[in-house]
């Protein structure tokens, strides 16, 4: 008995010291699904709301069921890379510093997650439009958020988020083109 146990236990020993001897193993990286993104078309969005932009034309734009004032919110969906732009718009009334405020907060509540916040300026006199498009890198809920006003009547700010669980390097290529639409949506935003 104890002759077999010291066979059994040799060739293991043995089994084990020739696995060692093949070439070295080396884990494969995690992939990820490959993305591709429709050509960038646009169309004008139009509504009774005091503001108008241009929007890609593979986006829907639906009312926000959460407008408890009634003053034109709205979602900006796509569908195909499960994100949402919430568009939310509010009268200035003297309390312009306020909603810059809020605003500010709100993109630096994802500090916690964010690797850093990067702040790009807007500024079109012409059709006085200024806003700010606030970049959070890292694992954060929300990858982009922005906002635009005329400093005196109009406030419409919006932030970007996808629903599937953050990951920078998987959504990376969707940050990349959707930072685009959002460019050129600030940048063609009108006041009625």
């Amino acid at each position: 008995m104890k002759k077999n146990i010291y066979i059994l236990f040799s060739a293991l020993i043995i089994g084990v010291l020739l696995m060692q001897c093949s070439e070295n193993y080396t884990p494969k990286p995690r992939g990820y699904f490959r993305l591709t993104f429709p050509d960038k078309k646009y169309q004008k969005f139009e509504s009774n709301a005091p503001y108008t932009f241009y929007i890609p034309v593979y986006s829907k734009m639906e009312p926000d069921t959460n407008d408890l004032e009634g003053k034109w919110w709205y979602n900006l969906v796509f569908p195909s890379m499960k994100a949402t732009i919430h568009i939310s718009y509010k009268d200035i009334s003297g309390n312009l510093e306020k909603y810059l405020e809020d605003s500010r907060t709100l993109v630096y509540k994802h500090t916690i997650k964010a690797d850093a916040i990067n702040e790009q300026t807007f500024i079109n006199p012409d059709k006085k439009v200024y806003g700010i498009l606030y970049e959070i890198k890292g694992n954060a809920a929300s990858p982009y958020q922005f906002f635009v006003t005329d400093s005196t009547k109009h406030f419409v700010r919006g932030a970007l988020y996808f629903n599937v669980y953050p990951n920078k390097d998987s959504l990376a290529p969707a940050f990349k083109f959707l930072k685009q639409d959002i460019i050129h949506l600030m940048e063609t935003v009108e006041w009625k």
